[in-house]
């Protein structure tokens, strides 16, 4: 069995430091590289756990500020957290959904992102809610990359040697604004997206408009899509059905599924109009419904 040294810094300096080395691997959770390393899927010559490091352990609301979610958070405080259940219920949606209890405790948001995988849960409720990643860097941090540029393929990201993801930033919610997220899965849980979609939307005073909207895509493409178009779409609509219809196709047309085990690409281009116009519908709910 190959020897693995494992480091716990404590301070962002000596995490970049580490992480610059060859074969270095940054651990948050673990639940995803663990078992990757274990298959030999992701080659690692140093584990470098970050959970001990306080900024990336930051969990904060803030009426003026937004949200700030450190990348070693776990699942279960961020979808506990009364802010998140109330003012970002997408992220909610998707953070409930990434594994079982066990995993809950140990998985974090930040590293689910920096897994990169197309199929993951929390990503397009992150995109849909603008959020954006500062990274630390060996000589100093890069602020606010926009999440739905963060991802560069299946399992790759904009991180460099030395790099690392330190929090995530979610701007304050419009008034009369709410998020969804929604996946189809074969089986009742515990498995992956075949499809998954994020949306957010904020409607005028009179709540009978749509302001803006963010629609994002998982599952569907080498990465995470945002669907700029989509969601302009809808911006001064009423939200009949056939503006949902209509956002539906365009989300639709940008999908670049692919066919595998788990389905279809046209059954995943279908399960997209599908879930889009859910997903808006439960959004436009939890705004009327205060």
């Amino acid at each position: 069995m190959k020897e693995i040294d494992y480091a716990a810094p404590a301070t962002l300096t000596e995490a970049t430091a580490l992480l610059a080395r060859k074969g270095a691997r940054a651990l948050a959770g673990g639940t995803d590289l663990i078992v990757q390393v274990r298959e030999n899927r992701r080659d690692a010559e140093l584990l470098v756990d970050l959970k001990n490091i306080a900024e990336l352990n930051t969990l904060r609301f803030d009426a003026k500020e937004g949200l700030v979610l450190g990348a070693a958070v776990p699942c279960y405080r961020i979808a506990e957290h009364p802010d998140v259940r109330k003012r970002y219920p997408g992220l909610g949606d998707g953070v409930a959904l990434i594994g079982g209890v066990q995993i809950q405790s140990r998985a974090s948001v930040g590293g689910n992102l920096c897994n990169a995988s197309p199929a993951a849960d929390s990503i397009p409720a992150l995109i849909a809610l603008g959020a954006s990643a500062v990274i630390a860097t060996p000589s100093g941090t890069r602020d606010l990359i926009p999440v739905e540029k963060f991802c560069t393929g299946p399992g790759r990201t904009i991180l460099g040697p030395g790099e690392l993801l330190v929090h995530l930033h979610l701007p304050p919610p419009a008034p009369n604004s709410s998020s969804a997220y929604l996946r189809f899965i074969p089986r009742k849980e515990m498995d992956i997206a075949v499809v998954g979609v994020g949306v957010a939307l904020a409607l005028n005073d009179n709540r009978t408009a749509c302001v803006f909207a963010r629609i994002a895509l998982g599952a569907v493409g080498p990465t995470p899509l945002l669907v700029p178009e989509a969601g302009a779409a809808l911006a001064g609509r009423p939200l009949a059905e056939a503006d949902l219809e209509r956002a539906a196709e365009l989300a639709q047309a940008q999908a670049l599924p692919i066919s595998d085990m788990r389905g279809s690409a046209d059954y995943r281009r279908h399960l997209v109009g599908v879930l889009v116009k859910r997903a808006l519908r439960i959004a436009l709910q939890r705004v009327k419904g205060g």
